[in-house]
């Protein structure tokens, strides 16, 4: 890749840095798209070896391209994104790889292509951790940046997510019952 090329494509993505997520820090801020990528990527770091037949590897590549075309879109949160959303963040992504060379963008194609058919270890463990990450984060974030349909969110989002592995299960559950201590600790309040 040439140095200008690698520049404008990192000035870009770089623009996940400032792109806030729905999400709060524990600090109380919003977290960017970018803090949620990084850590994201440390999960599949730390539990690929949990789950049969996961290239390590690759799972954390798709941790850190999987929101790339937030880089241009913008986050909508999950349970506010349309099909049309959508549309428009493969669109991004389409014209973000058009500023890659043509073998590099075809390799992040591919890994793009595979994380939407949903065929692989790989894919299945990211799109679970993306879902118990975002998890994680609203229970370390104050109860009072959560929307009142977070409660019920908090405690069922993400399980047919994880169903096809019993250590992403049980780290589920681990999830919930930390949802649940937040909340019972508001409510003595």
């Amino acid at each position: 890749m040439q140095p200008r090329q690698l520049i404008e494509f990192l000035s870009v993505i770089g623009n996940l840095k400032c792109a806030t997520r729905h999400n709060w820090a524990a600090d109380g801020r919003q977290e960017s798209v970018a803090e949620h990528s990084w850590r994201l990527a440390v999960m599949a770091l730390l539990v690929a070896s949990e789950i049969p037949g996961v290239d390590v590897d690759k799972a954390v590549a798709m941790c850190l391209i999987h929101d790339w075309g937030e880089a241009i879109t913008g986050d909508i949160p999950t349970f506010l994104k349309t099909e049309q959303d959508e549309k428009i963040e493969d669109a991004a992504i389409v014209d973000l790889l058009k500023m890659l060379p043509e073998d590099t963008a075809g390799e992040f194609a591919a890994l793009f292509r595979e994380m939407a058919e949903m065929n692989t270890p790989e894919a299945k463990l990211v799109k679970a951790l993306d879902k118990l990450e975002a998890l994680i984060s609203h229970n370390e974030a104050p109860i009072d940046t959560w929307l009142p349909r977070e409660y019920a969110l908090n405690l069922n989002h993400g399980d047919e997510s994880v169903a096809f592995s019993q250590y992403l299960t049980a780290l589920r559950e681990e999830i919930r019952r930390d949802t649940i201590r937040k909340i019972d600790a508001e409510d003595q309040m």
